[in-house]
């Protein structure tokens, strides 16, 4: 059986219905690299929430624009990076989710979700626009015999 790199490259158009696809990836890869639901369930939502924000407010949903994510699954680490193309944006203004002026906004979330579920979350811009969001989260090691799923594991 030939063994699955533990990383993958996208470039997607700027329409809300990559989510899914990107979401489908990343959760393959992060099944092939055998990590627990655990991870996979909460690095797949920091991954759909930066996406997400890469769409609507990086790229400004213009489908000219396109979203290009990196993810790779690294001894203790998963990393993924998420880069779109629009102007960039001033963290400092990100208003605070948890302000009790904030509390019934219907947005604004996302930033604070992937810090919540991540264990670090990078911000870079890029000097002609661009923001790049690199998510990390440390994992158990895995096996250095690793190359299937765990049901394939214990069928052995």
């Amino acid at each position: 059986m030939e063994t699955v790199a533990p990383h993958a490259h996208l470039t997607v158009a700027s329409r809300f219905e990559s989510i899914e696809l990107v979401q489908a990836v990343v959760d393959d890869l992060l099944e092939q690299a055998d990590l627990d639901s655990e991870t996979r369930h909460w690095v797949g939502l920091a991954v759909r929430e930066a996406v997400a924000n890469a769409i609507k407010h990086g790229n400004l949903v213009d489908e000219s624009k396109r979203v290009r994510i990196e993810a790779r699954v690294e001894a203790t680490e998963v990393v993924v990076r998420i880069t779109d193309q629009g102007p960039g944006f001033d963290l400092a203004e990100v208003k605070d989710p948890l302000a009790p002026e904030n509390l019934l906004r219907p947005g604004g979330r996302g930033i604070f979700y992937m810090r919540q579920l991540m264990d670090q979350v990078d911000f870079r811009f890029g000097e002609d626009g661009g923001t790049e969001v690199v998510l990390k989260k440390t994992v158990a090691p895995r096996p250095a015999n690793s190359t299937g799923s765990e049901e394939e594991e214990s069928a052995s």
